[in-house]
């Protein structure tokens, strides 16, 4: 047994434990000795460890987006713009269908004269967005012009309008100031469910009222001088009621809202971007030009001459264009205000008569206009949501499994302990440090990967603690059987080593293979499993077979001879 590599594997075996310990006990904040008192370790514990529903009790929701439901109506909006957009265009259509059942998505033309079809069919694309052919397919049967929603675009629509659902729901969420809630798709991609976990929260009802109420976006005139004049605000919500001389009171036909200004580090690099904005007030007119539900779509686009500057171009439906059209023709140079929620998030003036289609311009980064058209898109759920799962656990049942899982991890811990001390005794030793040693970094690879804690993965750390003294078994025999067959202590010891890592890697790789088989396709409570199982194995093989291995060193090293081995 050679000595010369023990130094540099005590080095990293010590680096590797004080990090490990640090990330556990270690708090996130500059540390005090408090810190390093029994209570303050308790405490430094709770805060990084990281307790799912299970555990920490709270409330658990699964929803589905009824995906059909945004399909379905984004066809039938489709059929009204297209019957309109033909007629527009002084084509006769005698009758507009829209097709929303079995699967199958369709707008039906049916027009005087079939032979007009190709030239119908432009003028409907320049108005509507059929002209994709990636998106919806064209044919025609008769006197019937027909536009299919392809399958691939459903598949994509319906992802979308899950993602976008789910964003809706976490700027919902994170309003009530819910601790490190979980939210993620749930189930296979083709479900459209979403898995909302809420530690702490014991009043599931309030969640499901929330996640129902209306988002109110408007489209708005804002009472102000025209440009070039900069728009009117004032800095405070009394000083914006004076300006209406009412003696206090707001008329029916006039609004004071909220402003806060956006910060974009395209249109004044030299300002200090981190410093926010204040928050601005400004009288606007009621009633809204028009509201979110004539919204077609709002995409950010790249600015024409601007480098790496973006604005917002929007589309609306048949309704909406009509109303907004009539307003912007009579309003050029006229501020218009963006409200979500009654709190204005955008000013822009009027440049030119905007129909169904416009833009906001203004010097946007790219992902302050892919927000502010996120906003725009998603005022309301783009779907109904249907709640499929739902209970609430409480704080003391968590703590009930928090206390069963600990002792169970503790009475396993100590048996496991005295076995190997009472069977194998002096290496026995080994074993232990090696165990104790993998707890501390199965706790510490929790921590660092952010990983969610729950009562399956209390049992996950237990069966790693089997395994773990498992590969302690299986070189302590191979060393015996070595040594029964006559070779020397340094000699048995090495090839133990060397003969059981072979089987060790074959059983550690076997079942974090099935372990990630559980991760990508279990939910919550099978992934919490699955993930510490990993985690405990992949350290185990540094603990068990590493660290069990430089005390083997360490102790041969100590004699020129050594006549006997305690295993």
């Amino acid at each position: 047994m050679k000595k010369k590599n023990l130094l540099q594997r005590i080095i990293i075996i010590a680096i590797v434990t004080i990090a490990g310990l640090y990330i556990v006990i270690g708090p996130r904040h500059r540390p005090t000795l408090k810190d390093f008192t029994w209570s303050g370790i308790k405490a430094t514990l709770a805060s990084n460890i990281r307790l799912g529903l299970d555990l920490k009790g709270g409330s658990h929701l699964v929803m589905r987006v009824k995906t059909e439901e945004f399909l379905k109506h984004l066809t039938e909006a489709n059929k009204v713009a297209a019957d309109a957009a033909a007629k527009e265009a002084g084509f006769q259509v005698t009758g507009s269908n829209a097709v929303t059942t079995g699967g199958n998505y369709q707008v039906i033309l049916d027009v005087a004269d079939p032979s007009q079809a190709q030239a119908i069919k432009e003028a409907v694309q320049k108005k509507v967005e059929f002209g994709d052919t990636s998106t919806w397919s064209f044919s025609t049967s008769g006197n019937q012009l027909i536009w299919s929603m392809t399958s691939l675009a459903q598949r994509t629509l319906a992802d979308n309008a899950t993602t976008q659902a789910m964003n809706i729901i976490d700027s919902r969420i994170n309003a009530l100031g819910v601790t490190e809630p979980t939210l993620q798709t749930h189930g296979a991609q083709s479900s459209h469910q979403i898995l909302l976990q809420m530690p702490g929260v014991q009043d599931p009802e309030r969640i499901k009222n929330l996640l129902k109420g209306e988002s109110r976006l408007e489209l708005v005139h804002v009472i102000s001088p025209p440009s070039p004049a900069p728009s009117q605000t004032y800095l405070t919500q009394e000083e914006a009621m004076a300006s209406l001389n009412t003696g206090g009171t707001i008329p029916a036909n006039r609004r004071v809202l909220k402003y806060k200004e956006r910060t974009d580090p395209t249109a004044d690099a030299n300002k200090d971007q981190t410093q926010e904005k204040p928050t601005k007030w400004v009288v606007v007119e009621a009633p809204a030009i028009i509201d979110g539900s004539e919204l077609r779509n709002a995409n950010a686009i790249p600015r024409q001459g601007g480098a790496d500057e973006f604005e917002i171009s929007f589309s609306l439906k048949k309704n909406g264009a009509d109303k907004f059209g009539e307003w912007t023709g009579a309003h050029i140079n006229d501020y218009m205000g963006i409200v979500l929620n009654d709190e204005v998030q955008s000013i822009a003036f009027i440049k030119s008569q905007i129909h169904d289609q416009g833009q906001i311009e203004g010097r946007y980064t790219k992902q302050s206009a892919e927000d502010l058209a996120l906003t725009l898109r998603s005022g309301a759920l783009p779907a109904p949501i249907e709640y499929l799962e739902e209970r609430t656990v409480g704080p003391s049942l968590g703590q009930d499994s928090i206390n069963a899982g600990v002792r169970a991890s503790a009475v396993g811990l100590a048996l496991v302990v005295l076995f190997m001390l009472v069977y194998y005794r002096g290496s026995g030793i080994n074993a232990v440090v090696a165990l104790l040693l993998n707890m501390i970094l199965m706790m510490a690879g929790l921590i660092l990967f952010g990983a969610t804690l729950t009562l399956p993965g209390i049992a996950g750390i237990i069966l790693t603690i089997g395994m773990a003294v498992d590969s302690n078994v299986l070189i302590f025999e191979r060393i015996r059987e070595e040594l029964r067959s006559g070779k020397t202590i340094p000699s048995a010891v090495d090839q133990g080593f060397g003969r059981a890592f072979v089987t060790i890697i074959d059983t550690h790789v076997t079942t974090i293979i099935s372990s990630l088989f559980l991760f990508v396709f279990g939910t919550g409570p099978i992934r919490g499993f699955a993930v510490t199982l990993v985690i405990g194995l992949l350290v185990n093989l540094f603990s068990a077979v590493y660290v069990s291995r430089t005390i083997f060193i360490w102790l041969l090293g100590r004699k020129e001879r050594v006549e006997s081995l305690s295993i």
